[in-house]
């Protein structure tokens, strides 16, 4: 697989199609191979780059703060040369990375889509974090992939997509869980609300209305604090609306990628 040194620390990533770059960063509950079920339906026209989030398959660890996340992603850009033209998807964790992104690298690219994400998480979700991050450590990956796997999937389409069900716990299954267990306690004590309102990429903010992992309410507050943020609430999907339902979730992604932002266009001819 492609990689690409950044600092001393590689990324890798898988590339498909040609045109204007995507970059795809996957959930904590997935792998980069989780874009595969889409990137068919938006290759035409665009150059995929899925991106293994650091300390997942081939790529390097960071140091353990969403800001360190977020730094070497910004790495790519200059690494693969990717112009201002370039936009990113942050699904799930990849999308609090995507958010750190776009506070701390706003200027490197343009349209920025958040699929299942937030600012920061309850009390209890907290909580739910320390305990994989626990499991994990304990017990390495097989403790916590059927907790994992309903945290990505509702129960109905578990039961009903087992091919696909299974492909997630063996990507899972193949995670690190010391990285795993690191990615936690980043998204247990992350809270980003304060920076948030100082993005000014153009943002679509997407969430399946059954996500179990980062609740709707999350998403909402998200998008009421970019601003000119778009919110989309997808009926009956959970947190990996881009493996349940492919075609629903590249429609709503290309209608907005689009879509003119004239902000976003004269932020490119100032650059």
């Amino acid at each position: 697989m492609p990689r690409v040194t950044i600092q001393g620390a590689e990324l890798e990533y898988d590339e498909i199609g040609h045109g204007r770059p995507l970059v795809l960063l996957h959930s904590l509950l997935a792998d980069r191979s989780a874009f595969a079920h889409v990137a068919p339906l938006l290759a035409p026209g665009r150059r995929l780059l899925m991106v293994s989030l650091p300390g997942f398959a081939g790529s390097s660890a960071a140091e353990p703060s969403i800001e360190a996340y977020a730094d070497r992603i910004a790495g790519l850009f200059g690494a693969l040369d990717l112009a201002v033209e370039t936009d990113v998807l942050g699904n799930g964790f990849g999308g609090f990375v995507a958010v750190a992104l776009a506070i701390r690298h706003g200027g490197l690219f343009d349209r920025l889509v958040l699929a299942d994400t937030g600012m920061a998480f309850s009390p209890e979700g907290r909580g739910a974090f320390h305990v994989m991050a626990s499991k994990a450590s304990e017990g390495g990956m097989p403790a916590l992939v059927d907790i994992a796997i309903r945290r990505l999937f509702p129960e109905d389409y578990i039961q009903a997509n087992l091919d696909t069900v299974a492909r997630c716990r063996e990507a899972l299954l193949r995670t690190d869980p010391e990285m795993f267990a690191r990615a936690c306690q980043v998204l247990a004590t992350l809270d980003l609300s304060g920076q948030v309102p100082g993005i000014r990429n153009s943002t679509l903010v997407m969430v399946g209305s059954l996500d179990a992992a980062t609740p709707p309410a999350m998403s909402r507050a998200l998008a009421a604090a970019i601003p000119g943020a778009r919110f989309l609430e997808l009926d009956g999907l959970g947190h990996a609306p881009h493996v349940q339902a492919p075609a629903r979730f590249a429609g709503a992604l290309s209608d907005f990628l689009a879509v003119p932002h004239p902000a976003a266009d004269a932020k490119r001819a100032q650059a």
